[in-house]
Protein backbone atom coordinates (compact mmCIF):
# COMPACT_ATOMS: atom_id res chain seq x y z
CA UNK A 1 0.00 0.00 0.00
CA UNK A 2 2.84 2.39 0.84
CA UNK A 3 4.39 1.58 -2.52
CA UNK A 4 1.21 2.49 -4.40
CA UNK A 5 0.86 5.79 -2.52
CA UNK A 6 4.34 6.87 -3.53
CA UNK A 7 4.25 5.52 -7.11
CA UNK A 8 3.60 8.01 -9.92
CA UNK A 9 4.01 7.94 -13.69
CA UNK A 10 6.27 10.61 -15.14
CA UNK A 11 4.80 12.88 -17.80
CA UNK A 12 7.59 11.88 -20.20
CA UNK A 13 6.35 8.28 -20.09
CA UNK A 14 3.17 9.29 -21.90
CA UNK A 15 5.26 10.87 -24.61
CA UNK A 16 7.06 7.53 -25.03
CA UNK A 17 3.68 5.77 -25.29
CA UNK A 18 2.52 8.29 -27.89
CA UNK A 19 5.69 7.68 -29.91
CA UNK A 20 5.17 3.90 -29.81
CA UNK A 21 1.53 4.29 -30.80
CA UNK A 22 2.63 6.35 -33.78
CA UNK A 23 5.04 3.60 -34.79
CA UNK A 24 2.25 0.98 -34.73
CA UNK A 25 -0.02 3.24 -36.78
CA UNK A 26 2.69 3.88 -39.39
CA UNK A 27 3.43 0.14 -39.57
CA UNK A 28 -0.03 -0.30 -41.14
CA UNK A 29 1.39 1.26 -44.32
CA UNK A 30 5.03 0.26 -43.73
CA UNK A 31 5.05 -3.29 -42.32
CA UNK A 32 8.83 -3.22 -41.84
CA UNK A 33 8.31 -0.86 -38.86
CA UNK A 34 6.02 -3.31 -37.05
CA UNK A 35 8.77 -5.50 -35.48
CA UNK A 36 10.78 -2.38 -34.60
CA UNK A 37 7.75 -1.03 -32.73
CA UNK A 38 7.54 -4.25 -30.70
CA UNK A 39 11.25 -4.11 -29.90
CA UNK A 40 10.85 -0.53 -28.67
CA UNK A 41 7.86 -1.61 -26.59
CA UNK A 42 9.86 -4.37 -24.89
CA UNK A 43 12.71 -1.94 -24.34
CA UNK A 44 10.34 0.58 -22.71
CA UNK A 45 8.92 -2.17 -20.49
CA UNK A 46 12.44 -3.14 -19.42
CA UNK A 47 13.34 0.45 -18.65
CA UNK A 48 10.10 0.79 -16.71
CA UNK A 49 11.06 -2.10 -14.41
CA UNK A 50 14.66 -0.90 -14.16
CA UNK A 51 13.48 2.62 -13.21
CA UNK A 52 11.41 1.12 -10.39
CA UNK A 53 14.52 -0.65 -9.13
CA UNK A 54 16.59 2.55 -9.27
CA UNK A 55 14.11 4.63 -7.30
CA UNK A 56 12.90 2.00 -4.81
CA UNK A 57 16.09 0.00 -4.40
CA UNK A 58 17.23 2.49 -1.77
CA UNK A 59 14.89 3.01 1.16
CA UNK A 60 15.67 6.63 2.00
CA UNK A 61 17.27 8.05 -1.08
CA UNK A 62 16.16 11.61 -0.38
CA UNK A 63 15.96 13.91 2.62
CA UNK A 64 14.15 17.25 2.79
CA UNK A 65 13.35 19.78 5.50
CA UNK A 66 11.22 22.91 5.64
CA UNK A 67 12.46 25.66 8.00
CA UNK A 68 9.74 27.94 9.33
CA UNK A 69 10.25 31.00 11.54
CA UNK A 70 8.80 30.83 15.04
CA UNK A 71 6.34 33.57 14.06
CA UNK A 72 5.24 34.99 10.73
CA UNK A 73 4.93 38.75 10.41
CA UNK A 74 1.57 39.98 9.17
CA UNK A 75 1.54 42.03 5.92
CA UNK A 76 5.26 41.42 5.34
CA UNK A 77 7.20 39.10 3.05
CA UNK A 78 8.33 36.20 5.24
CA UNK A 79 11.08 33.87 4.06
CA UNK A 80 10.51 30.09 4.11
CA UNK A 81 13.56 27.90 3.50
CA UNK A 82 13.66 24.33 2.18
CA UNK A 83 16.76 22.09 2.19
CA UNK A 84 17.29 18.93 0.10
CA UNK A 85 19.87 16.13 0.07
CA UNK A 86 20.08 13.18 -2.33
CA UNK A 87 21.71 9.81 -1.57
CA UNK A 88 20.93 8.27 -4.96
CA UNK A 89 23.86 7.05 -7.08
CA UNK A 90 22.55 8.87 -10.14
CA UNK A 91 21.52 12.42 -10.98
CA UNK A 92 18.07 12.80 -9.43
CA UNK A 93 15.51 15.16 -10.91
CA UNK A 94 13.48 16.80 -8.13
CA UNK A 95 10.06 18.44 -8.09
CA UNK A 96 9.00 20.04 -4.78
CA UNK A 97 5.33 20.80 -4.06
CA UNK A 98 4.79 22.49 -0.72
CA UNK A 99 1.24 22.52 0.65
CA UNK A 100 0.84 26.13 1.75
CA UNK A 101 -1.75 27.15 4.36
CA UNK A 102 -5.29 27.52 3.09
CA UNK A 103 -5.25 31.25 3.87
CA UNK A 104 -2.89 31.90 0.93
CA UNK A 105 -5.18 30.16 -1.60
CA UNK A 106 -2.12 29.14 -3.63
CA UNK A 107 -2.24 25.74 -5.32
CA UNK A 108 0.42 26.10 -8.04
CA UNK A 109 3.59 25.80 -5.95
CA UNK A 110 6.22 23.88 -7.91
CA UNK A 111 10.00 24.08 -7.55
CA UNK A 112 12.23 21.96 -9.78
CA UNK A 113 15.91 21.16 -9.60
CA UNK A 114 18.44 18.34 -9.99
CA UNK A 115 20.73 16.76 -7.39
CA UNK A 116 23.87 14.68 -7.81
CA UNK A 117 24.90 11.98 -5.35
CA UNK A 118 25.28 13.29 -1.76
CA UNK A 119 24.62 16.81 -2.94
CA UNK A 120 22.95 19.32 -0.60
CA UNK A 121 20.84 22.09 -1.98
CA UNK A 122 18.46 24.68 -0.60
CA UNK A 123 16.04 27.27 -1.84
CA UNK A 124 13.71 29.82 -0.34
CA UNK A 125 10.40 31.45 -1.15
CA UNK A 126 8.33 34.20 0.44
CA UNK A 127 4.78 34.30 1.76
CA UNK A 128 2.76 37.38 2.69
CA UNK A 129 -0.04 36.73 5.18
CA UNK A 130 -2.78 39.34 5.53
CA UNK A 131 -4.61 37.88 8.54
CA UNK A 132 -3.42 37.09 12.03
CA UNK A 133 -3.94 33.60 13.47
CA UNK A 134 -2.66 30.06 13.08
CA UNK A 135 -1.33 28.99 9.68
CA UNK A 136 -0.86 25.26 9.06
CA UNK A 137 1.62 24.12 6.41
CA UNK A 138 0.67 20.70 5.03
CA UNK A 139 2.94 18.08 3.51
CA UNK A 140 6.27 18.91 1.97
CA UNK A 141 5.95 16.69 -1.10
CA UNK A 142 9.10 15.83 -3.05
CA UNK A 143 8.92 13.84 -6.30
CA UNK A 144 12.10 12.13 -7.53
CA UNK A 145 12.78 10.70 -10.98
CA UNK A 146 15.82 9.14 -12.61
CA UNK A 147 17.43 10.32 -15.88
CA UNK A 148 15.07 7.89 -17.71
CA UNK A 149 12.05 9.94 -16.49
CA UNK A 150 9.61 7.03 -16.65
CA UNK A 151 8.26 6.97 -13.09
CA UNK A 152 8.40 9.25 -10.07
CA UNK A 153 8.70 8.38 -6.41
CA UNK A 154 6.95 10.59 -3.89
CA UNK A 155 8.50 11.46 -0.52
CA UNK A 156 6.48 13.22 2.17
CA UNK A 157 8.07 15.29 4.93
CA UNK A 158 6.90 17.46 7.85
CA UNK A 159 3.15 17.09 7.76
CA UNK A 160 1.01 19.79 9.41
CA UNK A 161 3.49 22.35 10.75
CA UNK A 162 1.70 25.20 12.51
CA UNK A 163 3.12 28.71 12.78
CA UNK A 164 1.28 31.73 14.24
CA UNK A 165 1.01 34.99 12.31
CA UNK A 166 1.62 37.94 14.62
CA UNK A 167 1.36 41.69 14.01
CA UNK A 168 4.17 43.04 11.87
CA UNK A 169 7.31 42.12 13.81
CA UNK A 170 9.43 43.00 10.76
CA UNK A 171 8.02 46.53 10.68
CA UNK A 172 8.68 46.89 14.40
CA UNK A 173 12.30 45.78 14.02
CA UNK A 174 12.68 48.19 11.11
CA UNK A 175 12.24 51.13 13.49
CA UNK A 176 13.94 49.52 16.50
CA UNK A 177 17.62 50.33 16.05
CA UNK A 178 16.85 53.64 14.36
CA UNK A 179 14.93 54.70 17.45
CA UNK A 180 17.89 53.84 19.68
CA UNK A 181 20.34 55.78 17.50
CA UNK A 182 17.99 58.74 16.89
CA UNK A 183 18.11 58.00 13.15
CA UNK A 184 14.37 57.75 12.49
CA UNK A 185 14.71 60.39 9.77
CA UNK A 186 16.65 57.85 7.67
CA UNK A 187 13.39 56.13 6.68
CA UNK A 188 11.26 59.16 5.99
CA UNK A 189 10.48 60.49 9.45
CA UNK A 190 10.92 64.25 9.52
CA UNK A 191 13.27 65.98 11.89
CA UNK A 192 11.48 68.06 14.50
CA UNK A 193 12.83 71.49 15.40
CA UNK A 194 12.65 71.97 19.13
CA UNK A 195 10.96 75.06 20.50
CA UNK A 196 13.09 75.90 23.56
CA UNK A 197 13.68 72.76 25.58
CA UNK A 198 11.80 70.49 27.90
CA UNK A 199 12.17 70.96 31.63
CA UNK A 200 13.90 67.72 32.62
CA UNK A 201 17.53 68.47 33.47
CA UNK A 202 20.13 65.84 32.55
CA UNK A 203 23.67 67.18 33.17
CA UNK A 204 26.15 70.06 32.88
CA UNK A 205 28.68 69.68 30.09
CA UNK A 206 31.32 71.66 28.22
CA UNK A 207 30.07 73.93 25.48
CA UNK A 208 30.57 72.66 21.93
CA UNK A 209 29.81 74.41 18.68
CA UNK A 210 26.07 74.30 17.99
CA UNK A 211 24.86 74.34 21.61
CA UNK A 212 22.17 76.88 22.50
CA UNK A 213 23.70 79.96 24.21
CA UNK A 214 20.51 80.28 26.26
CA UNK A 215 21.49 77.14 28.19
CA UNK A 216 24.83 78.54 29.43
CA UNK A 217 25.35 77.86 33.14
CA UNK A 218 27.26 80.93 34.31
CA UNK A 219 28.06 79.60 37.78
CA UNK A 220 29.61 76.44 36.36
CA UNK A 221 31.41 78.53 33.73
CA UNK A 222 33.03 80.71 36.41
CA UNK A 223 33.97 77.68 38.49
CA UNK A 224 35.65 75.73 35.63
CA UNK A 225 37.00 78.79 33.82
CA UNK A 226 35.46 77.60 30.55
CA UNK A 227 32.06 77.82 28.97
CA UNK A 228 29.61 75.25 30.43
CA UNK A 229 26.00 74.59 29.42
CA UNK A 230 23.02 72.78 30.88
CA UNK A 231 21.87 69.74 28.92
CA UNK A 232 18.21 68.80 28.91
CA UNK A 233 16.39 65.72 27.72
CA UNK A 234 12.86 64.82 26.81
CA UNK A 235 10.71 64.14 29.81
CA UNK A 236 10.54 60.43 30.42
CA UNK A 237 8.11 57.94 31.92
CA UNK A 238 5.14 59.70 30.34
CA UNK A 239 2.12 57.44 29.75
CA UNK A 240 1.19 56.83 26.12
CA UNK A 241 -1.88 54.77 25.17
CA UNK A 242 -2.81 53.30 21.80
CA UNK A 243 -6.61 53.10 21.59
CA UNK A 244 -7.90 50.93 18.74
CA UNK A 245 -11.48 51.03 17.50
CA UNK A 246 -12.43 47.45 16.58
CA UNK A 247 -15.88 48.31 15.21
CA UNK A 248 -17.15 47.68 11.70
CA UNK A 249 -15.51 50.86 10.31
CA UNK A 250 -12.13 49.16 10.76
CA UNK A 251 -13.12 46.18 8.62
CA UNK A 252 -12.50 48.05 5.36
CA UNK A 253 -9.65 46.44 3.37
CA UNK A 254 -6.83 48.13 1.47
CA UNK A 255 -4.24 46.08 -0.43
CA UNK A 256 -5.62 42.91 1.14
CA UNK A 257 -5.14 44.18 4.70
CA UNK A 258 -7.92 45.45 6.97
CA UNK A 259 -7.66 48.90 8.55
CA UNK A 260 -7.62 47.14 11.91
CA UNK A 261 -4.42 45.29 10.97
CA UNK A 262 -2.80 48.51 9.79
CA UNK A 263 -3.61 50.00 13.20
CA UNK A 264 -2.30 46.93 15.02
CA UNK A 265 0.98 46.94 13.08
CA UNK A 266 1.41 50.65 13.74
CA UNK A 267 0.66 50.20 17.45
CA UNK A 268 3.33 47.53 17.82
CA UNK A 269 6.02 49.58 16.03
CA UNK A 270 5.07 52.77 17.84
CA UNK A 271 4.98 51.09 21.27
CA UNK A 272 8.49 49.78 20.68
CA UNK A 273 9.75 53.27 19.78
CA UNK A 274 8.03 54.82 22.82
CA UNK A 275 9.59 52.23 25.14
CA UNK A 276 13.00 52.95 23.64
CA UNK A 277 12.34 56.62 24.41
CA UNK A 278 11.75 55.63 28.06
CA UNK A 279 8.02 56.36 28.03
CA UNK A 280 5.27 54.15 29.40
CA UNK A 281 3.07 52.45 26.83
CA UNK A 282 -0.40 50.97 27.20
CA UNK A 283 -3.17 49.56 25.03
CA UNK A 284 -6.96 49.79 24.94
CA UNK A 285 -9.35 48.28 22.38
CA UNK A 286 -13.11 48.84 22.23
CA UNK A 287 -16.25 48.50 20.16
CA UNK A 288 -19.57 47.93 21.94
CA UNK A 289 -17.54 46.85 24.97
CA UNK A 290 -14.06 47.45 26.33
CA UNK A 291 -12.25 44.38 25.01
CA UNK A 292 -8.61 44.86 26.05
CA UNK A 293 -6.89 47.13 28.53
CA UNK A 294 -3.16 47.03 29.24
CA UNK A 295 -1.99 49.67 31.75
CA UNK A 296 0.95 51.82 30.67
CA UNK A 297 4.27 50.44 31.90
CA UNK A 298 7.92 50.99 31.04
CA UNK A 299 9.29 47.48 31.58
CA UNK A 300 11.34 45.89 28.79
CA UNK A 301 9.13 42.79 28.84
CA UNK A 302 5.99 44.93 28.50
CA UNK A 303 6.23 44.86 24.69
CA UNK A 304 5.64 41.10 24.72
CA UNK A 305 2.43 41.63 26.70
CA UNK A 306 1.23 44.17 24.14
CA UNK A 307 2.20 41.83 21.28
CA UNK A 308 0.18 38.94 22.73
CA UNK A 309 -2.87 41.18 23.21
CA UNK A 310 -2.62 42.53 19.66
CA UNK A 311 -2.41 39.00 18.29
CA UNK A 312 -5.89 38.15 19.60
CA UNK A 313 -7.72 41.30 18.50
CA UNK A 314 -10.61 40.78 16.07
CA UNK A 315 -12.92 43.14 14.22
CA UNK A 316 -16.50 43.45 15.41
CA UNK A 317 -19.38 44.20 13.06
CA UNK A 318 -21.07 46.72 15.35
CA UNK A 319 -20.86 50.49 15.84
CA UNK A 320 -18.38 51.48 18.52
CA UNK A 321 -19.53 53.11 21.75
CA UNK A 322 -17.43 56.26 22.26
CA UNK A 323 -19.44 57.20 25.37
CA UNK A 324 -18.30 53.94 26.97
CA UNK A 325 -14.73 54.72 25.91
CA UNK A 326 -14.85 58.14 27.58
CA UNK A 327 -16.23 56.83 30.89
CA UNK A 328 -13.69 53.98 30.95
CA UNK A 329 -10.73 56.25 30.21
CA UNK A 330 -11.92 58.73 32.84
CA UNK A 331 -12.03 55.95 35.44
CA UNK A 332 -8.90 53.99 34.50
CA UNK A 333 -6.44 56.55 33.10
CA UNK A 334 -6.15 59.19 35.80
CA UNK A 335 -2.78 60.67 34.83
CA UNK A 336 -2.50 63.06 31.88
CA UNK A 337 -1.51 60.88 28.93
CA UNK A 338 -1.03 60.84 25.19
CA UNK A 339 -3.98 58.99 23.63
CA UNK A 340 -3.55 57.76 20.05
CA UNK A 341 -7.05 56.87 18.86
CA UNK A 342 -7.13 54.68 15.72
CA UNK A 343 -10.55 54.90 14.12
CA UNK A 344 -12.19 55.91 10.85
CA UNK A 345 -14.88 58.36 9.80
CA UNK A 346 -16.35 58.12 6.31
CA UNK A 347 -18.97 60.86 6.76
CA UNK A 348 -19.17 64.14 8.64
CA UNK A 349 -22.31 62.91 10.41
CA UNK A 350 -20.30 60.02 11.90
CA UNK A 351 -17.77 62.48 13.31
CA UNK A 352 -20.46 64.80 14.69
CA UNK A 353 -22.00 61.95 16.69
CA UNK A 354 -18.69 61.23 18.43
CA UNK A 355 -17.34 64.79 18.66
CA UNK A 356 -18.67 65.51 22.21
CA UNK A 357 -16.81 62.48 23.57
CA UNK A 358 -13.62 63.37 21.70
CA UNK A 359 -13.76 66.90 23.15
CA UNK A 360 -14.27 65.48 26.64
CA UNK A 361 -11.22 63.22 26.22
CA UNK A 362 -9.06 66.08 24.94
CA UNK A 363 -9.76 68.24 28.02
CA UNK A 364 -7.67 66.04 30.31
CA UNK A 365 -5.39 64.23 27.87
CA UNK A 366 -3.45 64.95 24.70
CA UNK A 367 -5.71 63.28 22.15
CA UNK A 368 -4.56 62.36 18.64
CA UNK A 369 -7.36 61.14 16.36
CA UNK A 370 -6.02 58.95 13.55
CA UNK A 371 -8.23 58.12 10.58
CA UNK A 372 -7.62 57.04 7.03
CA UNK A 373 -7.68 58.39 3.51
CA UNK A 374 -9.61 56.30 1.03
CA UNK A 375 -6.84 55.62 -1.48
CA UNK A 376 -9.20 53.93 -3.94
CA UNK A 377 -11.37 57.03 -4.14
CA UNK A 378 -8.28 59.20 -4.63
CA UNK A 379 -7.16 56.93 -7.47
CA UNK A 380 -10.61 57.34 -9.03
CA UNK A 381 -10.38 61.13 -8.74
CA UNK A 382 -6.97 61.14 -10.48
CA UNK A 383 -8.12 58.85 -13.30
CA UNK A 384 -9.23 60.08 -16.74
CA UNK A 385 -13.02 60.30 -17.19
CA UNK A 386 -14.05 58.88 -20.56
CA UNK A 387 -17.83 59.24 -20.39
CA UNK A 388 -20.63 60.91 -18.46
CA UNK A 389 -20.93 58.09 -15.93
CA UNK A 390 -17.19 58.31 -15.15
CA UNK A 391 -17.55 62.06 -14.58
CA UNK A 392 -20.41 61.37 -12.17
CA UNK A 393 -18.34 58.82 -10.26
CA UNK A 394 -15.39 61.20 -10.06
CA UNK A 395 -17.59 63.99 -8.72
CA UNK A 396 -18.94 61.78 -5.94
CA UNK A 397 -15.42 60.57 -5.13
CA UNK A 398 -14.14 64.16 -4.88
CA UNK A 399 -16.98 64.94 -2.47
CA UNK A 400 -15.91 62.11 -0.14
CA UNK A 401 -12.22 63.07 -0.34
CA UNK A 402 -13.04 66.70 0.48
CA UNK A 403 -15.25 65.59 3.36
CA UNK A 404 -12.30 63.78 4.95
CA UNK A 405 -10.21 66.96 4.80
CA UNK A 406 -13.04 69.02 6.29
CA UNK A 407 -13.32 66.56 9.19
CA UNK A 408 -9.61 66.98 9.87
CA UNK A 409 -9.93 70.78 9.89
CA UNK A 410 -12.95 70.62 12.20
CA UNK A 411 -11.09 68.53 14.78
CA UNK A 412 -8.12 70.90 14.67
CA UNK A 413 -10.43 73.86 15.26
CA UNK A 414 -11.17 72.34 18.66
CA UNK A 415 -7.46 71.82 19.39
CA UNK A 416 -7.52 68.07 18.77
CA UNK A 417 -4.42 66.69 17.06
CA UNK A 418 -5.33 64.69 13.95
CA UNK A 419 -3.60 62.40 11.48
CA UNK A 420 -5.29 61.81 8.14
CA UNK A 421 -3.11 59.29 6.38
CA UNK A 422 -2.92 56.61 3.78
CA UNK A 423 -2.99 53.15 5.41
CA UNK A 424 0.48 52.32 4.09
CA UNK A 425 1.98 55.47 5.70
CA UNK A 426 0.25 55.11 9.06
CA UNK A 427 3.26 54.08 11.14
CA UNK A 428 5.52 56.86 9.85
CA UNK A 429 2.95 59.57 10.49
CA UNK A 430 2.11 58.20 13.94
CA UNK A 431 5.74 58.19 15.10
CA UNK A 432 6.26 61.63 13.53
CA UNK A 433 3.38 63.07 15.55
CA UNK A 434 4.66 61.44 18.74
CA UNK A 435 8.14 62.92 18.25
CA UNK A 436 6.67 66.34 17.44
CA UNK A 437 4.52 66.38 20.58
CA UNK A 438 7.54 65.34 22.66
CA UNK A 439 9.69 68.05 21.09
CA UNK A 440 7.04 70.71 21.76
CA UNK A 441 6.67 69.58 25.35
CA UNK A 442 2.91 69.10 25.09
CA UNK A 443 2.81 65.89 27.13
Amino acid sequence: MQFLKSFYIHNAFFKYIALLSGCFVISYWFPVIYPIAWILTMLLLGLFLFDIYLLYGMGNGLWAERILPLKLSNSDDNIIRVYLRSSYRFKAFISVIDELPIQFQKRDFDYRTALHKNENQGFQYTVRPVDRGEYVFGNLNVFVSSPFKIIKRKFVFQKDQMVPVYPSIIQMQRYDFLAIDNRLSDIGLKKIRRIGHTQEFEQIKEYVHGDDFRTVNWKATAKHNQLMVNQYQDERSQPVYSIIDTGRVMKMPFNGLKLLDYAINSTLAFSNVALKRKDKTGLLTFSKNIETFVPALQKVTHLNSILEKLYNITTAYTDSDFALLYTYVKRKITQRSLLLLYTNFEHTSALERQLPYLLALSKKHVLVVIFFENTELEALVDSYAQDLQSIYHQTIAEKFVLEKQLMQKRLRQYGIQTILTKPSELTIHTINTYLELKARGLL
